[in-house]
């Protein structure tokens, strides 16, 4: 048995602890959030920002780590943080 990284790892201890539900209805639920996924991922505006170089290289790192663009990234950041999804961390 190969070793679980620390992703896989948290899915398995959230299952052992219950966490997860059953869906009712499956393909409703699916064509639902697909349109949520589509909303979230439509580009129809360009933005410009300045920003740190420090800042930058932090971002491009992450996105590198997820194997996404940095500007996905940012753009998930954003929209995350518009829809009250993107909380502080506490210590």
């Amino acid at each position: 048995m190969s070793k679980l990284d620390p992703e896989e790892k948290e899915i398995l201890e959230s299952y052992d602890r219950d966490e997860w539900q059953s869906v009712s209805d499956l393909k409703s639920q699916s064509e639902r959030y697909q349109k949520y996924a589509d909303a979230t991922f439509k580009k129809d505006k360009r933005v410009n920002i300045r920003m740190s170089q420090k800042d930058l290289v932090a971002i491009q790192k992450k996105a590198l780590e997820e194997g996404i663009p940095y500007q996905t990234l940012l753009s998930s950041i954003i929209h995350k943080y518009v829809s009250g999804r993107l909380t502080e961390k506490n210590a």
